[in-house]
């Protein structure tokens, strides 16, 4: 992928969204077949790794010396949510991926930060019962589900320079949800 990149742009990747995710359904612990669980950590958590490790490369090889790596995670990762343990375990496991490259990439110029999506009104969140929905809505101080253009705000201040001081950090976009 950033091979191609370099053959289509004069300019060096300087900014990554690691927002691609996958839920194998909703399951209990007992029910949670070790394929899905696979899965679900496969795309969510090593397909991150993945990608973040080429960007980086690519970055260093191209003397970037401000660039981005916003991963996103999910509110999940620090609440938990029934039925959901694999998808709840590799959106953790992104959470402190991210802390981790941030503190490796310390000094380059590169930053690695983490958005948390609560409830948000996306095709995804329509796959929930209207039970499941009414009962997450319940726990939202904000009392509604989170726009999608409100989580790309916070992603791109964070590819800006506006946000050059912070790597590391773990920012919940949740509607309040304490």
């Amino acid at each position: 992928m950033f091979e191609h990149i370099k053959k289509v742009s004069s300019a060096p990747v300087s900014i990554v969204v690691n927002c691609a995710g996958t839920v194998a359904g909703f399951a209990s612990i007992i029910d949670t077949t070790e394929e899905n669980f696979d899965k679900v950590v496969r795309v969510n958590l090593k397909g991150i790794f993945l990608v973040t490790q080429e960007a980086v490369k690519a970055m260093l090889s191209g003397g970037v010396q401000q660039g981005s790596v916003v991963n996103i995670s999910s509110l999940t990762a620090r609440i938990g949510m029934k039925g959901l343990c694999g998808y709840v375990a590799s959106k953790a496991g992104v959470v402190g991926f991210t802390k981790t490259v941030a503190l490796d990439l310390a000094g380059t110029g590169i930053r690695c930060n983490a958005v948390l999506p609560g409830y948000t009104d996306t095709p995804a969140a329509n796959r929930m019962t209207q039970q499941q929905k009414d009962d997450v809505l319940a726990t939202i101080p904000l009392g509604r589900p989170g726009r999608p253009r409100e989580i790309a705000d916070v992603v791109v201040f964070l590819c800006c320079p506006e946000s050059s001081y912070m790597t590391g950090a773990v920012i919940e976009v949740a509607g309040g949800i304490a």
